[in-house]
């Protein structure tokens, strides 16, 4: 497990913005998963998927690296963020697209009334 949680920890560091999701962000798997990565695309995001359901270790290993219990995880900056409920409240309360030009990360303007 050592090395899935070291391989994990790479990815999310080495990566201003990762999803561990069930799927791809062309093909996702769950609606969870689709419903950050429709809101990613939405605001232009420019992010890394990984698709747990390729490898058993990984979708375990990512739950004990978080200590979280579901997929999808979004990643900022090396930083947990939340799941699809957290993903979404967020993004509707307009913090997250204030979340991410505040780690640096390029947002697509979007129209106020969003």
């Amino acid at each position: 497990m050592t090395d899935i949680n070291n391989w994990i920890d790479s990815e999310v560091k080495g990566n201003d913005v990762v999803l561990f999701m069930k799927g791809t962000p062309t093909f996702p798997q769950c609606g969870f998963s689709g419903q950050v990565v429709q809101i990613l695309d939405y605001l232009g995001v420019d992010y890394k998927g990984i698709n747990v359901l390729e490898n058993a270790d990984i979708r375990q290993g990512i739950k004990e690296y978080s200590n979280w219990p579901t997929i999808p995880q979004l990643y900022v900056k090396g930083e947990f963020v939340g799941g699809c409920d957290i993903i979404r409240e967020m993004f509707q309360g307009g913090e997250l697209q204030g979340f991410l030009t505040g780690k640096g990360i390029a947002v697509a303007e979007v129209p106020a009334s969003a």
